[in-house]
């Protein structure tokens, strides 16, 4: 089931780096930018979280937590964290419920070999559990500034 706006968000609960637990019930009154990348500390991957990172205090100020999420371990994530300096929520969905939840584990395709695997993508989820606006297919330049734009909209 992919999840688009004006519906409840999936419910959703992840381990995270540092050994902790995010869930979207204990997110209740912010809004949540919840983002899906595919892999920690590869060169997209790794911009991206950048943007994030560096725009962090217009993101709080908006109200808004931001979580990243791929497959990759907490442990993996804690490396990735530290390495570039990032101060937001990482999660595993080692399992992929999550991305299922969402819709972005999806058939990719790479020098003409079909695999599955995380499609980058945002939803803007507001206070009350509700999505309020999804990117899909995201390209990463400009997107973190988008992502800006409409949470402090909201």
């Amino acid at each position: 089931m992919a999840a688009e706006g004006g519906k409840k968000a999936p419910a959703f609960s992840m381990a995270t780096d540092g050994g902790g637990q995010v869930s979207l019930k204990d997110l209740k009154g912010k809004k949540v930018i919840l983002y899906f990348y595919p892999k920690d500390d590869t060169p997209g991957c790794t911009t991206e979280a950048c943007g994030y990172r560096d725009n962090l205090a217009r993101f709080n100020k908006a109200d808004a937590v931001v979580i990243g999420v791929s497959k990759d371990s907490p442990a993996s994530h804690d490396k990735f964290k530290q390495k570039h300096g990032l101060t937001f929520t990482l999660a595993s969905d080692a399992d992929g419920s999550v991305c299922e939840a969402y819709g972005t584990w999806i058939e990719k395709s790479m020098y003409g070999r079909k695999y599955m695997g995380i499609e980058r993508a945002t939803f803007l989820i507001d206070g009350t559990g509700t999505l309020r606006q999804a990117w899909r297919a995201v390209k990463v330049p400009g997107h973190v500034d988008e992502v800006l734009a409409a949470a402090e909209a909201l």
